[in-house]
């Protein structure tokens, strides 16, 4: 593994221990103000920041196994681990925010109210402002690596800061709506599981397999001219990501009165720059015209 790898698997697991310990904290003093006040919304908020904990965990497990090099049962690296992660991340936030819509609705059955105090109000922002460090640090650390899962979890972070926030305004409603407390919860449970089904739906489409970006596009054709001058017409894409390794396929058109020898050095020299420029693994098919 080179070295470049090691320092991002470094930054993710990082990221992964500071989420833990952190959301530790807030799920601790998020449920005792939600027990103190009676308030669903911040028990719900509460046991949303202790699945980013979990989320938090299986992340740096994925971490763990996607540092593990390539052997011959798994040529390709155990990258996706890192990506199975952001999937269960997905799968969980969708689960804890069904369970929320449903204690929501209760508590608009029952006409359940909440009393919010001073304790509240620190509590809420305090994990306003914890929340949203974590989800900075988390985007920064994903921007920097581009890995999917500490994407994913900085998005959790910020679904937490949100929905912290909205509770926040809620308290200060609350003392002329009884139901304020039920509508909270049903908003910060909807927060929570269209968070999920995005991450969700993100990494599953990766793991299907799908056709480069438009950037990736232009940036390999745009390096292509730098082997040949003339348009390589290149067509038939697909990329396959595997957390720190990528893979990418793809046509190219050459004269068909054109050398083998010559078209393999073309071949060579383009998969050689895009390894080296992109740090992604190319696999070219040449089409004679």
């Amino acid at each position: 593994m080179n070295q470049k790898v090691e320092k991002f698997l470094r930054i993710g697991k990082t990221n992964g221990v500071i989420s833990i310990l952190g959301n530790i904290f807030l799920f601790a003093i998020k449920l005792w103000a939600g027990i103190i006040s009676g308030s669903v919304a911040l028990i719900a908020d509460a046991w949303h920041t202790l699945s980013d904990s979990f989320s938090s965990v299986i992340m740096v497990i994925g971490f763990r196994i996607s540092s593990k090099p390539a052997d011959e049962e798994h040529p390709f690296g155990h990258g996706r681990a890192e990506v199975i992660s952001s999937l269960i991340i997905g799968i969980l936030l969708v689960l804890v925010g069904l369970n929320f819509l449903y204690e929501s609705i209760d508590k608009f059955i029952h006409r359940e109210h909440a009393e919010f105090g001073i304790i509240a109000i620190v509590v809420t922002i305090i994990s306003i402002i914890g929340k949203e460090v974590m989800a900075q640090y988390a985007f920064w650390a994903a921007k920097k690596t581009s890995y999917k899962s500490l994407k994913a979890d900085g998005w959790h972070h910020r679904s937490d800061a949100i929905s912290s926030l909205i509770i926040l305004i809620g308290i200060f409603i609350s003392p002329w709506a009884w139901w304020i407390d039920g509508l909270l919860g049903l908003m910060v449970a909807v927060i929570i599981g269209h968070t999920g089904f995005r991450i969700f739906k993100e990494t599953f489409t990766m793991l299907l397999g799908q056709t480069p970006d438009k950037a990736m596009k232009e940036k390999i054709i745009r390096l292509s001219s730098g082997v040949l001058e003339e348009d390589l017409r290149h067509h038939h894409w697909h990329v396959h990501v595997y957390g720190n390794h990528t893979e990418v396929t793809f046509h190219i058109k050459l004269p068909g009165d054109m050398k083998l020898s010559d078209t393999h050095e073309i071949t060579r020299k383009l998969t050689k720059l895009i390894e080296e420029e992109m740090n992604i693994f190319a696999t070219i098919y040449v089409d004679a015209y």
